[in-house]
């Protein structure tokens, strides 16, 4: 079973499928860019929440320093030692030591009161924790500023008043080490303004205690953190330089005022602190902040990578296993549709009888839609038919059969009726009653000679072709019957409508083919009673022709060549019979006349040899020499039989290459079946297509060249293959219905008993005495 894979019935499976699996596929990926962003939402929270927790424990701590100055402004004994009045270089060391034991606890509760010292002004003396320097250049020596000398320090911080001061980031050398630190200022009372103080209160914060704070966010970013003051002024920083931190700032890309963005990369947080202005910053690369969103998008895509590999996988199986049955059934439908007779297995589709209902129902529609189209059919037909468009009698007939005109098969007369008293008239109004008078005209006609066929032309003319036999009875009609017809007619419209009408009528066609040269006749009659002002009823036959020139028209020529090429000797004879009966019983030629005459026809059989068809004949010549031979001196009846002659050598050649090709196609057919019998999906359609023929086409060729239906064919070769295997014994029932094209061993048995008459195990039983080795045609 070999389902074509890309056939529409396995795409539009396939197709449904992929569709029901991307369905859920879109929904899960959008349930991953949701998860996506809620992830990100959740990382970039929890940074600024951090940094929010970070900044509220810095804040708290600087508050505790700005608390222990004011701690100090209220201390006894300092206040004590800030206003005792020295002399003669008396210094109160008990004061000073028992000062310096009580500041000696307090950097023990908050790690930003590790590094402070008090400095009284009346002493010179700077008190440290455990330590004093009764000369500021002792302490400068051990704890200075990188880049202040020590009269700047001096000037800058102990000749100053302070309050609440801070100081940005400055390096800082704490006894040898290198590092960088904030300072506090406070001036002693607190109160002091007058550019000098008692005393002054300095706590130098080490920055990376103050980073240490937001440690969380770098250890567990990787990222970086900066606090600056209200100015700008660096305060702490960590994971970054000042350079990266004043070009981020000044960039006009990054909006300071933003509490998160991104920039080159990193997640980029800041917090302004309503107590003091500073301002907190914290960058969190990117990677590190989607670390569980990439771990969510690494496991989503894998997962719907897998599933839909997968689904595209079963899809396709089941695609092509839904697709077979339908396909096989297709197969089976063209055959039973593109033949006639054969054999059926519709039987074992039963369960499609819903489809096929479908069908039915649909047929009816079409069948409704062309019962309502049907005389705009038909009217075309007449049309064309009246034209001469048509090349033979065979294409007239399946015109004619489609339009169900009821030509088919008959010979009579055309007829024109032209209605009196409207020529050139052209008004709306004139149209409008002119429509209404052919409508009563062909009312009349039915009434009276039944349904004929009729047809306008242009606006006050009915073309009406009357048949010798009358299609509802059965009786013949004869000449004075179409007579008697119009002349009733004309008396009735004349008394109920005031209204007459010119009827002309032209000789007898005996066929279809003829019709054309019956209308042109009338046509002549027509003119004639209108140069004649003659109205009533008038026949070709009683006019008086005039015989200057002889009758040959080319519509005449056009269908006598399409008649012989189609290999039909005995239209051509009737058109030949037709044109010479014109030119001698109704006209008198002179002899140039007849010359001329027989040069035409001469002509139009030199026409018909310059076909492909006849110059590979190997009678080309001799047809040639005899028509070339043909004397115009000749009389008619000798013209005649010469130019029958040749018109029945030229429709034989016609019918003998027809004949090798329907040969050829049924040979080609037959050798396709023997060589693909096995396929149990060889249907009519497949073999029309190998042979590049029409399915109807093949079906009732092989029909007429054999005298056996096409699938009976197949079922013999198939059941002659049978035979053999069976005899073997080398196959089983079931694997032999297979190799001969059967897709069930049960439809097998059913078509090998209707065609031998016993089952194929009965057969095989009673091999022996089986006579014959095939079976009989």
């Amino acid at each position: 079973m070999n389902v074509p894979k890309f056939s529409g019935v396995f795409r539009s499976f396939l197709i449904s499928y992929i569709v029901i699996l991307i369905i859920p596929s879109l929904a899960g990926y959008m349930s991953y860019r949701t998860s996506i962003s809620v992830t990100k939402s959740v990382s970039i929270e929890n940074g600024i929440t951090q940094l929010q927790k970070s900044k509220e424990i810095l804040e708290r701590r600087m508050a505790e320093v700005e608390g222990f100055t004011r701690q100090l402004a209220i201390n006894q004994d300092l206040n004590v030692l800030m206003n005792e009045r020295t002399a003669n270089d008396q210094t109160n060391v008990y004061g000073i030591w028992k000062m310096m034991r009580d500041v000696l606890t307090f950097g023990q509760t908050n790690d930003f009161l590790q590094n402070f010292f008090i400095y009284l002004t009346n002493y010179n003396v700077v008190l440290t924790p455990g330590s004093a320097y009764f000369r500021p250049e002792h302490y400068y020596e051990s704890f200075h500023y990188g880049d202040l000398s020590f009269d700047e320090w001096k000037q800058k911080i102990l000749d100053q008043t302070h309050r609440s001061e801070i100081m940005p980031l400055h390096p800082f050398v704490n006894k040898g080490t290198d590092t960088s630190v904030i300072t506090y200022m406070q001036s002693l009372p607190l109160d002091s303004f007058n550019g000098s103080s008692p005393a002054i209160a300095v706590v130098l914060i080490d920055a990376k205690t103050m980073t240490s704070l937001l440690s969380g966010l770098t250890d567990r970013y990787g990222g970086w953190v900066d606090i600056s003051d209200a100015q700008g002024q660096p305060i702490a920083m960590q994971g970054i330089a000042q350079a990266d931190i004043a070009s981020m700032t000044s960039d006009p890309s990054f909006d300071s005022n933003k509490m998160d963005q991104f920039y080159d990369d990193d997640l980029v947080i800041t917090i302004r602190s309503s107590s003091n202005g500073w301002v907190y910053r914290a960058g969190i690369p990117r990677h590190a902040l989607m670390e569980n969103a990439n771990k969510i998008k690494a496991i989503t895509w894998t997962v719907t990578g897998m599933a839909l590999v997968l689904g595209v996988v079963v899809g396709f199986l089941l695609a092509y296993r839904n697709s077979a049955p339908i396909h096989r059934l297709l197969g089976i439908v063209r055959e039973q549709f593109g033949q006639e007779g054969g054999a059926s297995n519709r039987s074992d589709y039963d369960f499609l009888h819903g489809n096929i209902s479908e069908m039915i129902t649909s047929n009816k529609r079409l069948e409704s839609e062309l019962r309502r189209q049907l005389p705009l059919v038909r009217d075309a037909f007449l049309k064309r038919l009246i034209a001469g468009e048509f090349k033979s009698r065979d294409e007239i007939l399946a015109a004619a059969a489609q339009a169900n005109t009821g030509v088919s098969g008959h010979s009579g007369y055309a007829a024109i009726l032209q209605i009196n008293g409207y020529s050139g008239m052209d008004s709306v109004e004139i149209l409008n009653e002119l429509s209404a008078a052919r409508l009563l005209l062909k009312q009349g006609l039915i009434d009276r000679a039944g349904q004929i066929p009729m047809t306008d032309l242009g606006s006050d003319k009915i073309v009406i072709l009357f048949p010798t036999v009358d299609g509802e009875t059965g009786h013949p009609v004869a000449r004075e019957d179409v007579e008697h017809y119009l002349n009733n007619l004309e008396r009735h419209v004349a008394a109920e409508y005031r209204m007459s009408f010119t009827a002309a009528l032209g000789g007898f066609f005996p066929s279809e083919t003829e019709v054309p040269h019956s209308f042109e006749q009338a046509k002549q009659a027509l003119e004639y009673a209108l140069h004649l002002n003659r109205k009533g009823v008038l026949w070709h036959d009683e006019m008086k022709l005039e015989s200057a020139t002889f009758y040959y028209p080319l519509d005449m020529e056009l269908r006598l060549i399409g008649t012989i090429r189609a290999g039909e000797i005995e239209e051509a004879r009737r058109i030949v019979d037709s044109v010479i009966s014109q030119n001698t019983m109704r006209r008198e030629l002179s002899i140039e006349m007849k010359h001329q005459l027989v040069g035409e026809i001469k002509g139009t059989f030199l026409k018909l040899l310059d076909q492909k068809a006849f110059q590979e004949s190997d009678q080309f010549e001799t047809v040639k020499t005899r028509i070339l031979g043909i004397q115009e001196t000749e009389t008619i009846d000798g013209v005649r039989r010469e130019i029958d002659e040749v018109m029945g050598t030229l429709c034989r050649l016609v019918t003998s290459r027809k004949n090798d090709s329907h040969m050829r196609t049924v040979e080609q057919i037959k050798q396709f079946v023997q060589e693909r019998y096995s396929d149990s999906e060889l249907t009519l359609y497949r073999i029309a297509e190998q042979v590049d023929r029409p399915e109807k086409y093949i079906s009732q060729l092989f029909k007429e060249v054999t005298g056996t239906n096409l699938s009976d064919h197949l079922e013999k070769v198939r059941m002659d293959r049978a035979v053999a295997l069976l005899r073997n014994h080398d196959h089983t029932v079931d694997e032999i219905a297979s190799k001969v094209g059967y897709n069930s061993s049960h439809s097998f048995r059913r078509a090998f008993k209707r065609v031998t008459g016993v089952s194929p195990s009965s057969f095989r039983q009673s091999a022996d005495h089986w006579e014959g080795g095939q079976i009989a045609e």
